[in-house]
């Protein structure tokens, strides 16, 4: 009997996610990173193997927020870069993380502000 860590556990259910969530250059993948210290994500084009925006906690523009609105704002920030690229769809990929907390928020706000998610 094999104990699984939680790093393990988490990269189960992403692989999990993945082999059913793919992105294309109309519709790319949303895929969200969480570290101890914060949230990044991108925009992915996997037909091409491109990132076509991204947005990471540690932005100047973010930096000095404290953490939910940082959360909101980065949300927020990423769906006006995909709109300059031309993008007002996306699939999300939560990477395996729970659907709540940064996770959950970041996706509200992109909803928010006008990707569709």
């Amino acid at each position: 009997m094999t104990v699984l860590t939680k790093e393990a556990r988490r990269l189960k259910r992403r692989r999990r996610v993945r082999a059913k969530v793919s992105g294309s250059p109309v519709r790319p993948r949303i895929s969200v990173f969480r570290s101890n210290k914060g949230l990044s994500a991108q925009l992915i084009d996997d037909v091409s193997g491109r990132t076509l925006a991204a947005v990471n906690w540690f932005e100047p523009d973010l930096r000095d927020l404290d953490k939910p609105e940082r959360t909101k704002r980065a949300g927020a920030l990423l769906a006006e870069r995909a709109k300059a690229a031309g993008i007002s769809e996306a699939v999300f990929d939560r990477g395996g993380y729970r659907y709540h907390g940064h996770v959950r928020d970041f996706a509200e706000a992109a909803r928010e502000a006008g990707l569709t998610l």
